[in-house]
């Protein structure tokens, strides 16, 4: 039995396993009923060109752990931003682990999805909005099908969150191989502003397949700021799909610091509801062996007078190979947009691979948009200047790459969270670094 038909027959069973209400259960069965029909995507489908998944389907997959796995603070204190107060959603292998986290029902609702799905105090947050974001493409379904845990969170309008919220998945190899489908929503209403750190993180060589699903609603003059953290093992592979709808005048970033993982397939989807708003995405990768990742990004300008600003660096080295697949849709209605995105990738070996595919779609006629991609090598004159002022090439290599990403580090808004990804880079690179970018 192949993975495919393994979920399909395993469906009725958890679907009798859970507890939600009338509509999410309709939700669920139209779900894996596209997921059926569809199937895994292959190489044949134009977004997944030059990503393949045989070689992470393959293994037998335990779709339903059975057990969690106790973890204490200290085994895990290192994957935390643990220099700053943050609320903390924290899962092992799936399940919601109560002693990790911290959450709140204090002004604000940062708790868990099988919380939300069923009970009738949240049924009016779900009808309205889960599902109403993500696309009806078999991954995302699939997730839509087998949704029972992850992270709710719901931020009524006015509202500043004093502090970052955490959301971090643990896999811990209790399974000889294990597939986790966490799903989280995240609304946030009019003129409120919240700050979000997610991570997938296994603690084990076992196979570990997350494929992950997160819709992110920003209402009238909403702002939020998301960071994903990617630093995972060789034998993790992770795909997320993240889906964002905004609306008039709000503000949503995305930072993706891809650095991890055996394949790693990022679907961003931005969607523009209104006049004046901002979609910001940003990302760095930094991998090496054989490691894979994939960004996969849109932004749909609806509207008129909106912005979107997309920048990407990618560092490749040994047989890794990087994908950015990045499409900009401006409709006819939405003149005076103002949109710009970015790709640039150097390559360290000369055995890495990295395939770049900005787009633009245009129907309006009074916009500003701009799209390129280079790849390259690292700058040699610049290399001799270093060396030539005694800085050893090890160092100087590293300096230039973090020169080269530093555009995207200095627009990380958490301090601790900028230091932190400073220090992963600088361990990626093999070398100390002095100070602080």
């Amino acid at each position: 039995m192949d993975l495919k038909e393994k979920l399909v027959s395993s469906f009725l069973a958890f679907e009798n396993s859970v507890d939600v209400d009338t509509y999410a259960h309709d939700v669920r069965s139209n779900a894996i009923k596209i997921f059926e029909e569809k199937g895994f995507p292959s190489k044949k489908e134009e977004a997944w060109k030059y990503t393949s998944l045989n070689s992470i389907l393959k293994e037998d997959y335990s779709v339903f752990p059975k057990q969690e796995n106790a973890l204490e603070y200290p085994q895990v204190k290192k994957y935390f931003i643990h220099d700053i107060d943050t609320y903390k959603i924290i899962f092992i292998d799936g399940k919601y682990s109560s002693h990790l986290s911290q959450t709140t029902h204090d002004g604000i609702d940062v708790c868990l999805m099988s919380a939300a799905l069923s009970k009738p105090k949240y049924q009016l947050i779900i009808e309205n909005y889960f599902n109403k974001a993500a696309e009806k493409d078999s991954l995302s379904a699939l997730n839509t099908a087998f949704s029972q845990e992850g992270a709710y969170i719901h931020i009524p309008k006015n509202k500043v969150v004093e502090k970052p919220i955490q959301i971090i998945h643990f896999s811990t190899g209790n399974e000889s191989a294990t597939m986790l489908q966490p799903r989280n929503l995240i609304v946030v209403d009019e003129n409120s502003h919240v700050q979000i750190i997610e991570r997938h993180q296994s603690l084990t060589d076992n196979p570990v397949l997350t494929n992950s699903v997160t819709e992110i609603f920003a209402n009238k003059r909403a702002i939020v700021d998301y960071y994903k953290i990617q630093n995972d093992k060789e034998t993790a592979s992770l795909i997320d799909n993240t889906f964002i709808k905004q609306k008039r005048e709000s503000l949503v970033s995305v930072h993706t610091f891809a650095f991890g993982g055996k394949l790693t397939r990022n679907n961003l989807n931005f969607y523009q509801n209104g006049e004046r708003i901002d979609s910001t995405l940003k990302g760095i990768t930094i991998i090496g062996n054989k490691q894979h990742v994939d960004h996969n990004t849109l932004v749909h300008h609806i509207e008129p007078n909106c912005e979107s600003h997309q920048d990407y660096k990618g560092i490749f080295g040994d047989r890794s190979t990087g994908v950015f697949n990045g499409k900009v849709v401006v409709e006819k209605e939405a003149q005076k947009t103002n949109a710009f995105q970015a790709n640039n990738n150097i390559l360290v070996s000369d055995k890495a691979a990295i395939n770049t595919k900005p787009q633009l779609e245009i129907f309006a006629d009074d916009v500003k948009c701009s799209h390129g991609c280079t790849i390259g090598q690292l700058d040699e004159s610049a290399m001799f200047y270093m060396r030539s002022r005694g800085i050893p090439e090890k160092e100087a290599r590293a300096l230039l790459m973090f020169a080269f990403s530093n555009n995207v580090l200095e627009s990380v808004k958490i301090p601790e969270l900028k230091q932190r990804i400073t220090k992963i880079i600088a361990n990626k690179l093999g070398v100390n670094i002095g100070f602080d970018l």
